[in-house]
């Protein structure tokens, strides 16, 4: 996907002076041109000042927050949903989508409001969901102009708990949680303002069961959680005579897929394999101390493509797991995980090759899998298939209506969820 036009930069330019004035254009500038050499949020905090000081008023009234708006038993639902810009291919932008549309299609009317910091103009967002996401018929809107009274109204990550608990609207609070996001961050400021939104007293939908049981254990959260899905088309088995080499889904600006562990791996793999073909995807890897075959940013069906190809794939992750695994998983390509309690209770699959997270265990799973007859291999493949066929993405959107609609019919009622 293209970057932004001249003439778009220079509206951005336009509106970020006349919302925050010339110097505060400035002081972006400064930072963004520092940013190579400061960490990020060393100048500032992620929240806004307005929504701090709106948490602390709410705090002091001892945390009553907004019911639904005015609703009945076995009526559809209004929801509204606050998310950062997505991007081209986001996967959590898209595991999110998938829900807004199954909640769509059984007859609700969902709102997503983009809370932009950046001065782009909302058409920029609804092109790139109209073009990455285009089964989505949502009305997008800018958070800037207020949140219209809903029944639900949904954070999707920590930054927009913080204007979604400050929201004037009607609307049971929920919060669609897909990872633990202080993990994405030191010890710090960051890391604290995030845990800080697990005890706003929203209604937790979480990826997963992992995330339902710590945020409950940890922080009284009331959740309730949604298996994950696959796109049993797109990811579809398809016999082959030879299976030969392994993929990695390369993500180095995400440090919870633990990247510079996976080329370590890789490259005790490849010193051992010279003769299998390693296979990256995703953002570009820089120069690695061995041969690969790299295809870049892929669409879901060139994805799979790949997986019907490969014997093994590796996928790591120091938090919730992702969806590469039950995508491999349909395709009959074995993923090699870390070994994590987080990971087994997601995947909950036998046919998950999971190893200790040091490159030498990785690298020894891979060697493996890849080492066994072709007639084994074709075995594995067909089996992993097998075991993925009744996971469906209509499933966990039904899961996701069932939370919802009780949480409102709860709300709505006066009763505590629990």
């Amino acid at each position: 996907m293209s970057g932004p036009s001249a003439a778009q930069r220079f509206r951005q330019v336009r509106r970020l002076i006349r919302s925050e004035g010339p110097s505060g254009v400035t002081a972006r500038l400064l930072k963004r041109a520092t940013n190579v050499l400061d960490p990020p949020g060393r100048d500032g905090l992620s929240v806004r000042r307005e929504d701090l000081v709106r948490a602390a008023e709410i705090a002091a009234a001892g945390w009553s927050l907004p019911g639904p708006a005015a609703w009945r038993d076995g009526e559809p639902l209004t929801i509204a949903w606050v998310c950062t810009p997505p991007g081209a291919g986001s996967g959590g932008h898209t595991t999110m989508f998938r829900m807004v549309a199954a909640l769509e299609r059984a007859g609700h009317s969902c709102v997503v409001y983009i809370d932009d910091r950046h001065g782009w103009e909302i058409e920029q967002h609804r092109d790139t969901i109209r073009t990455w996401w285009p089964w989505v018929g949502a009305e997008v809107r800018d958070l800037a102009a207020g949140i219209e009274d809903s029944h639900a109204i949904l954070a999707t990550s920590w930054p927009t708990a913080y204007p979604v608990l400050a929201a004037p609207a009607l609307g049971a609070r929920c919060y669609f949680v897909q990872d633990f996001e202080p993990w994405f961050y030191p010890a710090g400021s960051e890391a604290l303002l995030a845990e800080g939104t697990y005890r706003f007293g929203f209604h937790g939908v979480t990826a997963g069961r992992w995330l339902a049981q710590l945020l409950s254990s940890r922080y009284g959260m009331p959740a309730g959680h949604f298996d994950f899905g696959c796109d049993l088309e797109r990811y579809a088995y398809a016999e082959r005579a030879e299976r030969g080499g392994v993929c990695y889904f390369c993500r180095p600006d995400k440090p919870r897929r633990a990247h510079a562990l996976a080329v370590a791996a890789l490259e005790l793999f490849a010193a051992r394999h010279p003769e299998v073909e390693i296979h990256t995807y995703g953002e570009p890897a820089g120069d690695l101390p061995f041969a690969v075959t790299d295809h870049g940013l892929l669409t879901p069906a060139q994805l799979g493509d790949l997986y019907r190809r490969c014997t093994a794939g590796l996928v790591l992750s120091a938090t919730n797991v992702s969806l590469v695994p039950h995508e491999m998983l349909a395709a009959g390509c074995i993923p090699v995980v870390n070994e994590a309690e987080h990971n087994r209770i997601v995947l909950d699959n036998d046919h998950v090759a999971y190893a200790g997270a040091m490159p030498f265990e990785l690298a020894a799973e891979l060697s493996r899998l890849v080492s066994r007859p072709a007639e084994e291999r074709l075995t594995a493949a067909r089996a992993a298939a097998a075991s993925v066929e009744s996971i469906s993405w209509e499933e966990s959107g039904n899961q996701v209506e069932r939370i919802l609609r009780g949480v409102v019919a709860d709300a709505a009622s006066g009763t505590l969820v629990a």
